[in-house]
């Protein structure tokens, strides 16, 4: 994985709030929320949270009793999310996945989504959820299925590519969805000390007002923009803008209709 693989700073967070969290990440929210319905009482670690898209639909899930930690590496996006949410039950705290500073057996729950990918060492934040996971508790996380099963990404990866033949951006497809083996998954949890482990595959539909949306998102709101700015930094908008044509062409000038296929692990302690 790239140095800046995992950098979310400068303008890249609000991008990556306004553009993607609505047609990527906030269905799979809710979905993360509602398996959660169970829990009255203790307390739940996010990781990887981001701006706080699933923290918002924690905090509106759940009952006020439940404590929520939410914790991502990067201060920028915790910042923007601050602002956006705060709750009397939330606490935001920046933390690194693979190094958690909470004691053992100290959460009933652990949830990421979209976060494990970017771990440079899945065991060993695998192993840190095991440590923190009281007894009995659970650890939710959600991944990308593969990009061929999520056409909108797969289509700005490719003109991306196109750019620079000889020497392709390939953050896309090498860590938001470069972890979907489901055997893969299983056997690392597996390895990390989770015994009883459920993947299961989440389909989803949302709507973009345009393809400029999703282009700007993805090509500005995440790290595909450091990739492509390291090659031909006065070439960004107009990667942007063959992006949108690429949506355009596929979808039409007015509304996208973004399919989008996860999968949702549950591994128990």
């Amino acid at each position: 994985m790239g140095a800046t693989d995992a950098a979310f700073a400068g303008s890249i967070p609000a991008i990556y709030e306004q553009y993607l969290g609505p047609l990527l990440f906030e269905p799979f929210a809710e979905d993360m929320a509602a398996r959660l319905h169970d829990v009255a009482q203790g307390r739940i670690l996010e990781t990887a949270a981001g701006t706080g898209i699933v923290t918002r639909a924690l905090v509106k899930a759940l009952p006020p009793g439940v404590e929520i930690v939410a914790t991502d590496l990067n201060q920028a996006m915790l910042d923007l999310a601050a602002k956006r949410l705060q709750a009397p039950n939330l606490k935001w705290q920046q933390a690194d996945a693979q190094k958690l500073p909470f004691e053992d057996a100290s959460f009933e729950v652990i949830v990421c989504q979209f976060g494990v990918m970017f771990f440079p060492d899945k065991l060993a934040a695998y192993r840190e959820a095991l440590r923190v996971l009281k007894p009995g508790g659970r650890f939710v996380f959600t991944v990308w299925n593969s990009l061929d099963r999520n056409e909108v990404s797969r289509i700005v990866s490719d003109v991306a590519g196109t750019f620079f033949p000889d020497d392709p951006p390939r953050f896309i497809e090498r860590v938001p969805f470069g972890y979907f083996d489901p055997d893969r998954i299983r056997g690392e949890v597996q390895q990390a000390g989770f015994e009883n482990v459920d993947i299961e595959v989440v389909d989803k539909v949302t709507q973009a007002p345009s393809p400029r949306e999703p282009a700007m998102g993805l090509c500005q709101g995440t790290p595909l923009r450091a990739e492509l700015e390291a090659r031909a930094p006065e070439r960004l908008e107009e990667i942007t803008a063959k992006a949108t044509e690429a949506l355009t062409s596929r979808y039409g000038a007015s509304a996208v209709e973004n399919r989008m296929s996860a999968l949702v692990v549950t591994a128990w302690r």
